[in-house]
């Protein structure tokens, strides 16, 4: 008896030869990425994977192992990104704009070590070559509608103790990439994140924008090193209420601009919530640039609390630019104590843009900065950086239990160089 086979039967048996096909091409794919894996890995440091897309799932990045990034990074609502100590993340010289972005309801959990720091850097060692890292929280901005200048995500909200996880150790080389002159990455960005994630010891180097940016936010930060950023190397807007102790900033290329360009918002400076960080020991060197001038920019209606720091390297070591600043200053609202710079001090005016005329003069500056502070003053510090004085400190946990009793000026003390081992 002839063997009969419908034209539907057909069409089953050729859909299952044709899985069972794909079925053995996946195994075999999965036999040769796992080959590699094996030659390439374990923890020699050699490059184990590419990063680019977007997770949607957890995944872990190994303790000793180097990951190359090549384009955009996202890790997605949900999605938890682990960085074990001693990880490197390279970008890739390929013409694509490389970056890592953890969106809103997302979490990064990055732990280095200073013996085993996580550096992510790039194949160029160059200002400018990539992205850097980019952060999206859920608390509150000044901005609505608020996207992320790379990667276009969401941001802010009305969780102030919203957590993106932690970011501990990290060194950041050759970040900044240039979308347009309006348009630049930072080495790290903070985009409404919030006082739930974990922030310290965290390194900017030679990028080609800022060294840290915070757009709004609530977060709190202890041991920030910016080197030689060729902006500015603090900076924040749009309502950031955070804190942070124990802050480097050093610069030698004549391009870089303010050690902290402070703005609560530049469209509309009385704008709530108005940004208010309150800072504590700080050493800020600056070029001694020309053109360059000013050191602590206090402008666009930000308040601040800015105690033990020092100011060299700038002609301006402290400047205050609008009415709505510089009458927080005077009423009390803002203080700055303990502030020793080698520059002068400069007033906040406005001018009429048709007459030119002086429309506004401050009422602060002149007044109570020198009963607090010492302008134009000679400062002493080893190799530019390491120093403390005593004169004229404040206790900062009098002020906010967040802070550890420093009751000395600057960062870097001779005897405690927190720097050590995981900076360059």
């Amino acid at each position: 008896m002839a063997e009969y086979t419908s034209a539907k039967t057909k069409n089953q048996l050729k859909t299952l030869s044709k899985m069972k096909r794909q079925n053995v091409m996946v195994a075999l794919a999965a036999a040769v990425f796992a080959l590699t894996s094996c030659e390439q890995g374990g923890n020699n440091g050699t490059t184990v994977a590419d990063l680019q897309g977007e997770i949607t799932s957890d995944m872990t990045l190994e303790a000793g192992k180097t990951y190359t990034l090549s384009g955009g990074f996202h890790v997605k609502e949900g999605a938890t990104l682990t960085i074990e100590e001693g990880v490197t993340i390279k970008s890739v010289d390929d013409n694509v704009v490389d970056y890592i972005l953890v969106e809103q309801g997302a979490r990064i959990m990055a732990e280095g070590t200073a013996e085993n720091p996580i550096v992510m850097t790039s194949d160029l060692q160059k200002a400018g070559s990539w992205g850097g890292l980019h952060i999206c929280g859920r608390a509150p901005i000044n901005v609505t509608g608020a996207k992320s200048e790379i990667g276009d995500a969401s941001y802010g909200g009305t969780d102030a103790n919203d957590n993106s996880g932690v970011l501990r150790y990290i060194r950041i080389e050759y970040a900044g990439y240039a979308f347009s002159s309006e348009k630049e990455a930072n080495g790290f960005t903070f985009y409404g994140v919030g006082a739930g994630t974990t922030v310290d010891h965290l390194q900017a180097y030679k990028g080609s924008d800022d060294g840290f940016e915070w757009f709004g936010g609530t977060v709190n930060a202890k041991y920030l090193v910016s080197t030689d950023n060729t902006d500015d190397s603090f900076d924040w807007t749009e309502g950031w209420q955070g804190k942070v102790q124990y802050m480097v900033a050093h610069q030698q290329d004549a391009t870089c601009d303010c050690l902290l360009e402070c703005d609560n918002n530049d469209r509309n400076p009385a704008i709530t919530p108005v940004s208010h960080p309150v800072l504590s020991n700080l050493t800020l060197v600056g070029n001694n640039s020309s053109e360059n001038k000013r050191g602590i920019r206090l402008r666009a209606g930000t308040q601040a609390e800015i105690y033990n720091a020092f100011v060299s390297g700038k002609p301006t070591g402290v400047s205050i630019e609008t009415e709505q600043t510089d009458k927080a200053l005077a009423d009390g609202t803002s203080l700055l104590e303990g502030i020793v710079t080698d520059g002068a001090f400069a007033d906040a005016t406005a001018t009429d843009e048709e007459t030119g005329e002086v429309t506004y003069t401050a009422t602060y500056l002149l007044a109570n900065f020198t009963a607090a502070n010492k302008a134009e003053a000679s400062i002493s510090l080893t190799d530019n950086i390491y120093g403390t004085v005593t004169e004229g400190a404040v206790n900062p946990s009098s002020k906010d239990s967040f802070f550890d009793g420093a009751n000395y000026i600057g960062a870097l003390s001779a005897d405690n160089d927190w720097t050590a081992g995981w900076t360059k």
